[in-house]
């Protein structure tokens, strides 16, 4: 038998044309809940704060993960660029330029690498912000300006998920 107190219950509101009304209807249904957690995806125009007015308590960073490549250990030999299918890593005559708007942080060049000349750097994307209201919480990610990729702050955001109720807008 599965008790009450352990079931989980994920009310979504997704998908539509900007301006339909999902943040409208997504912080109505939190309101109206009373407890739980409203988490705001739309990582790159978050608006769920401004209509609840909420008391924010904490800001979280978050990275990923960017190729940094030791030239002086790089042979050159590309087999990093040959196995980056975005193309994230260019192979030239003389050095290897990475290109950090491309990279999805897979790790895999550093994984092909044979001279180790390839290590991780931490490159912040955005925040995710936590709030109250009432005995609500709300949590949204906002992506810094210039961030071509908003996934993984919004995997980020969703993985803040921690009591019964959540309110989902995406």
């Amino acid at each position: 038998m599965i008790r009450t107190d352990e079931l989980k219950m994920i009310i979504a509101v997704a998908s539509g044309k900007g301006g339909t009304g999902k943040t409208t209807v997504a912080v109505n249904l939190a309101i109206s809940i009373n407890s739980g957690q409203l988490l705001d995806c739309d990582v790159e125009e978050p608006n769920a704060h401004l209509l609840l007015n909420p008391v924010e308590n904490k800001l979280k960073p978050v990275y990923t993960s960017i190729p940094f490549i030791k030239q002086e250990l790089c042979n050159n030999c590309g087999k990093c660029a040959v196995f980056c299918q975005y193309h994230a890593l260019f192979a030239g005559l003389d050095r290897v330029l990475v290109f950090s708007e491309m990279c999805h942080s897979c790790g895999g060049c550093i994984l092909v690498c044979t001279k180790d000349a390839i290590i991780e750097k931490k490159h912040k994307i955005g925040t995710i912000n936590f709030g109250k209201v009432k005995d609500f919480e709300l949590i949204y990610g906002k992506l810094d300006i210039g961030q071509p990729m908003p996934v993984p702050l919004i995997r980020a955001v969703k993985k803040q998920w921690n009591l019964h109720l959540l309110v989902y807008m995406i």
